[in-house]
């Protein structure tokens, strides 16, 4: 019983092996086969011609991840921690909309939900490969999350004293009716989106936009430049694909035989 049970988490969860590569080179094919699938249905003038192709596909690639999401279930020891996980929610959330179609009619909005299924070549990318790699990248957006959070907040700021200060200058003919749309605008222009819906017309109001565009190039620098330090300040993390099969924490070091999680043993035991 465990020693099919370790083979199945050991292909579906590891990418360590012939056979868990493969597992997750196949599954990222049938993964974005799915969305391209979704994005032809949405056409009109395809939809029209290949309806029947494209959900006969569609049932296809929905009952192959069925059949992924209750060996996910069976081969680790507490299903719940995978149920409940974030994975495990995309998961069902991105199957269920064809069994809905079944039981309800105008199910068609549910569609959007079948592209989460793109969240899952994130999972995926755990190939032996890339993993140290992003290993280091997600430990630079932890170490720099506050400082990431102080630098946004600083933003509002000056998004609400500048949104602020263009309302009192402006007037309603220019699209400055309320303060919170002059702040829209002072977002959008600090960000350097410029829509043009909104525009100031008097002198002082340009002189202040034009300010706010040069901020906004030095605030776009500032959140690449945190993580960047973050990064050339770590050693390489060196971890593996292993994944407990317990509470499913990854990223345990080659050498690890409990989980540094949970503590129980991240090999099936005999």
């Amino acid at each position: 019983m465990k020693k099919w049970r370790h083979r199945l988490h050991e292909i579906i969860y590891e990418a360590d092996t012939p056979e868990g590569k493969l597992f997750d080179i196949l599954l990222l094919v049938v993964i974005l086969l799915s969305v391209l699938f979704v994005a032809l249905e949405s056409v009109s003038s395809i939809d029209a011609v290949y309806h029947h192709y494209l959900n006969t596909a569609e049932w296809i690639i929905t009952l192959v991840f069925s059949i992924e999401y209750l060996l996910r279930i069976i081969c680790i020891t507490k299903p719940t921690k995978y149920i409940f996980s974030f994975y495990g929610i995309i998961d069902l959330l991105s199957t269920l909309p064809m069994y809905l179609s079944l039981l309800f009619i105008g199910t068609h909005s549910l569609v959007a939900l079948k592209a989460l299924r793109l969240l899952r070549v994130f999972r995926i990318l755990k190939l032996t490969k890339y993993i140290s790699e992003s290993n280091q990248l997600l430990f630079a957006l932890r170490k720099s999350r506050r400082k990431i959070s102080v630098f946004i907040f600083g933003v509002l700021i000056l998004c609400i004293i500048f949104g602020t200060l263009m309302y009192l200058i402006e007037d309603e003919a220019s699209g400055f009716t309320s303060i919170p749309r002059s702040i829209y605008w002072c977002i959008v222009t600090l960000t350097t989106v410029g829509y043009g819906d909104i525009a100031p017309q008097t002198p002082i109001g340009q002189l202040v936009a034009s300010l706010i565009m040069i901020l906004g190039y030095g605030i776009i620098a500032v959140p690449t430049g945190i993580v960047t330090a973050e990064m050339t300040r770590q050693n390489p993390i060196d971890s593996n694909t292993q994944v407990c099969p317990h509470c499913l924490t990854q990223f345990h070091s080659p050498k690890a035989t409990y989980c540094y999680k949970c503590g129980e043993p991240i090999h099936y035991v005999n």
